[in-house]
């Protein structure tokens, strides 16, 4: 609060947004739009102004830069030695994490789930192999179609959605991804407002499985004693992997 009340200028993504909190902190100061359709045009019309007066960049949520606008920003203050810092601030990713109930030591971030159904099979495809810990934003529009792809591609690997974090209506569904499909579906209103999805990492045990040469012989055994729909079952309680995965190993076997 203490900066807003003592910069000059306020850059931010709307200022019908802002207002809303500067009004309730009783702050009045200049406010200049930057969104990412036009930060190159504004960087270019404030340049005397973030050389000589102290401007101030916010999101309309969670943090500058973060799948939000202001990096142009950065990079151009950096490259002209205008002295740039940072406050800590409400971060959803960090707060994900911490609530996901899943390992955090090592983590990757990867933006906002995109918009088509196809992109977002590649996307998943991409963070199953993933040894950290997923993190991504998901829009209300797209939350379904995610954990379908999530059912599909990684079976009962854990996650976490994390709906509305740090608001009046926070809450955090965890399970597999088709459990936790379920349970948002119970409401109408589990399906509103702002997500962030945190994916349980691929694991080791997953990893040695990858090279099925050195278990033809264990699973020729199996196939001896049990039907292939068993052996899916067995082979996923112990290691975990997709079981439309192992499925495709075992049929590469046959063949």
């Amino acid at each position: 609060m203490k900066t807003l009340e003592e910069c000059d200028i306020i850059i931010c993504e709307n200022p019908k947004h802002s207002l809303k909190l500067l009004n309730k902190l009783g702050i009045k100061k200049k406010l200049i739009a930057l969104h990412d359709y036009n930060e190159h045009k504004i960087i270019d019309q404030i340049k005397v102004l973030l050389k000589n007066k102290n401007c101030v960049l916010i999101s309309d949520a969670g943090s500058p830069l973060i799948s939000d606008p202001g990096y142009n920003l950065v990079q151009y203050c950096i490259a002209n030695n205008i002295r740039i810092t940072s406050l800590p601030g409400p971060s959803s990713i960090v707060s994900s994490l911490q609530l996901s109930g899943l390992p955090i030591s090592e983590f990757a971030f990867f933006g906002f789930v995109p918009k088509s159904k196809k992109k977002i099979q590649d996307l998943i495809k991409n963070i199953s192999q993933e040894t950290k810990t997923c993190v991504l934003f998901v829009s209300n529009h797209k939350l379904i179609d995610f954990l379908d792809c999530l059912v599909n591609i990684m079976g009962d690997r854990s996650i976490s959605i994390c709906k509305e974090l740090t608001k009046v209506n926070e809450f955090v569904f965890r399970g597999t991804p088709s459990s936790v499909k379920n349970k948002i579906l119970e409401k109408k209103e589990n399906i509103k407002g702002e997500f962030v999805a945190v994916v349980e990492r691929q694991t080791s045990k997953n990893q040695d499985f990858d090279n099925i040469d050195l278990y033809k012989k264990e699973l020729k055994k199996m196939a001896t004693k049990f039907s292939l729909t068993d052996i899916v079952e067995i082979v996923h309680k112990f290691t975990n992997i997709n079981k439309n995965k192992i499925y495709k190993w075992l049929l590469k076997l046959k063949d």
